[in-house]
């Protein structure tokens, strides 16, 4: 092909690229259907980041409309007591800012475990302890306990070792007229149990208390001691809180553990799986 030829093919011109959408500005959007959009945004994400956008995102945020538009996407039985508990039990609090189930909905108190830490798998972190004879150790259970977090346990010793945890309700996201709404439950659970060569003793105090840490209710159980030869026993203890006082902010949960030998090292009670939780009763 000549010179010519080719010079006097077209040359080719690249296509112009489209301009470019504008970026969708969700602010300028109708605020009913913002306040849709936002829900579908993780509860954490919405408090840590959404809320810090603009003011009117903050209100958005900060309103009850979101949070009870958020719980009513739970069409469970325990999801549609929740929604009706929370309209019914925000008078008090409507105009509070922030919402108050704005934490309810990112901490998800209700039927969770509050208590931190239950079987040892992170030491003793979250416990405040006292170590009688050779303290507090923790190791591998000798008999499974079946839904536990791990298989690990609190093992005492031969004097009484204690240890206790304090939940603060609201802090878990509870607001003051929820818990006293008559309409919640306290659902406590511990397990406990003995080595085989050696016997032991346990005590269990839960405690509901006030903002002033005065006792509206309380559980204690001092069962039997387990003795020696035992086959590795691992025992349930239960109770639930029903008719709650008003004016509860915190649980109290406290036990104890000895062996009955009084042998050095470790041979005494062995606790776990430590629960704490908060049921809605159905209507």
């Amino acid at each position: 092909m000549s010179a010519s030829a080719s010079r006097c093919r077209a040359a080719r011109v690249p296509a112009p690229e489209p301009e470019p959408e504008g970026a969708l500005d969700l602010s300028q959007m109708p605020p009913e259907l913002l306040l849709v959009v936002l829900s579908h945004v993780p509860p954490r994400t919405l408090l840590g980041r959404c809320r810090q956008v603009c003011r009117g995102w903050r209100d958005l945020v900060d309103s009850q409309a979101l949070w009870l538009l958020i719980l009513a996407r739970d069409h469970s039985a325990t999801g549609r007591a929740l929604l009706q508990l929370a309209r019914s039990c925000q008078s008090a609090s409507r105009n509070a800012r922030p919402c108050p189930l704005g934490r309810f909905c990112a901490r998800r108190p209700i039927g969770r475990n509050l208590i931190r830490n239950p079987c040892g798998q992170e030491g003793l972190r979250k416990w405040m302890v006292q170590h009688g004879g050779d303290g507090w150790v923790v190791e591998e259970n000798r008999t499974t306990v079946r839904g536990a977090p791990s298989q690990t346990c609190f093992v005492t010793s031969f004097s009484w070792c204690r240890k206790k945890q304090v939940l603060d309700l609201e802090e878990e996201g509870l607001w003051p007229e929820l818990l006293d709404s008559g309409r919640i439950e306290i659902c406590v659970s511990d397990w406990w149990g003995a080595r085989h060569d050696s016997g032991c003793r346990y005590r269990l105090l839960v405690q509901l208390l006030d903002a002033n840490q005065t006792v509206l209710d309380k559980f204690s159980a001092v069962p039997d001691p387990i003795p020696q030869w035992n086959n590795n026993v691992c025992l349930h203890v239960t109770h639930v809180f029903s008719n709650i006082k008003m004016g509860i902010r915190f649980v109290s949960f406290e036990h104890w553990g000895q062996d009955t030998q009084f042998w050095a090292g470790h041979y005494g009670a062995r606790l776990t799986n430590s629960s704490v939780m908060v049921q809605v009763r159905p209507p």
